[in-house]
């Protein structure tokens, strides 16, 4: 069985952390509720009382064990009546199994209504003799919810993802044709290893097959410019973007640039068939990413794409073998 990835892994541990909120105040509120149940008016009081310790819950609410709803919606905002014995049984939460210890936190789901992700907590209501009565619910919106969101950090291992099958399976029937990019290659280079090494791009994507670059500057990282292929013929497109000393943080050091871009150049040109549709280079994560004819991609660490070279990507290629993800 395959490790949990960084992602899931964070997924996980902001799950756990929630989870660790709810479990009591929830608790709290099934057994205010059992003492009411089943009246509307009781329940409605046990949950409007249990809110108070749920600042970021959008909605309080019980249901019987068929998920009918058995009060009304609970908000900070007061009782929304409209939801009253409405059938929640085909909702995401209810499809998911209560774990015995009456305590359930769903996967997250688009809401119906506001059509954001959203996920509930489920809690068993049981009464004296521990016979099950329902279930509290409490819906959240994700983006209310009090988490510590420290930033997923992107892992820097090679990683290879297989593209559209449709493209795949049709790739012995192309053959690679020269884009105007290919045929101005030394100067459209020579362009971007300027841009990155002095003008502060840290961010540049080649688009081999389309003829044209994306580029994000530190001083401006939320917007990327587009390169077409007249801006990658003149060198005077270094003009327009000011000179900035490279990083000091950038992973990848300045004297590997030109050597990086160079490697995508062979690519793009080892096999007919085979061959590199486009490449990119970020400096800051220092990760090489890799799209070929065939759709598959790679994002790998500058170090060991200089390190693999250009006889590990074309011996499987020049025989015909396989796609090279």
């Amino acid at each position: 069985m395959a490790a949990p990835s960084p992602l899931a892994e964070s997924v996980a541990h902001q799950r756990e952390q929630l989870a660790n909120m709810l479990r009591e105040p929830l608790a709290l509120a099934a057994e205010a509720c059992s003492r009411a149940w089943p009246s509307r008016a009781g329940l409605n009081a046990a949950l409007i009382h249990a809110l108070a310790s749920l600042p970021a819950c959008k909605y309080l609410y019980v249901l019987d064990t068929h998920a009918i709803q058995l009060s009304d919606n609970i908000s900070h905002e007061g009782l929304v009546e409209t939801d009253y014995g409405r059938d929640r049984s085909d909702r995401p939460y209810m499809k998911e199994a209560v774990p015995s210890q009456g305590f359930l936190l769903s996967e997250a789901y688009i809401s119906l209504r506001a059509k954001r992700p959203s996920l509930t907590a489920i809690q068993i209501v049981r009464d004296d003799s521990g016979r099950v009565l329902g279930f509290v619910g409490a819906d959240f919106d994700l983006r209310d919810l009090p988490l510590t969101r420290k930033l997923y950090e992107e892992p820097t291992y090679w990683r290879q993802i297989k593209g559209d099958p449709a493209i795949r399976s049709a790739v012995f029937h192309q053959t690679r044709s020269d884009s105007q990019l290919d045929l101005h290659l030394d100067t459209a280079l020579g362009i971007m290893v300027e841009l990155m090494e002095a003008h502060g791009v840290f961010h540049g994507k080649l688009h081999f097959s389309s003829s044209r670059a994306t580029i994000w500057l530190v001083d401006d990282p939320y917007r990327y410019r587009l390169l077409d292929i007249e801006a990658l013929t003149d060198p005077d497109t270094c003009l327009i973007y000011p000179h900035q000393d490279y990083p000091a943080d950038a992973v990848v050091p300045r004297e590997k640039i030109r050597p990086i871009l160079e490697a995508l150049r062979a690519l793009r040109f080892m096999d007919e068939t085979f061959y590199l549709r486009a490449g990119s280079l970020n400096i800051f994560n220092g990760m090489v990413g890799l799209t070929f004819s065939c759709d598959g991609s790679h994002y790998i660490p500058w170090n060991e794409f200089l390190g693999k070279g250009y006889d590990f990507w074309a011996p499987a290629a020049a025989a015909g073998q396989s796609c090279p993800v």
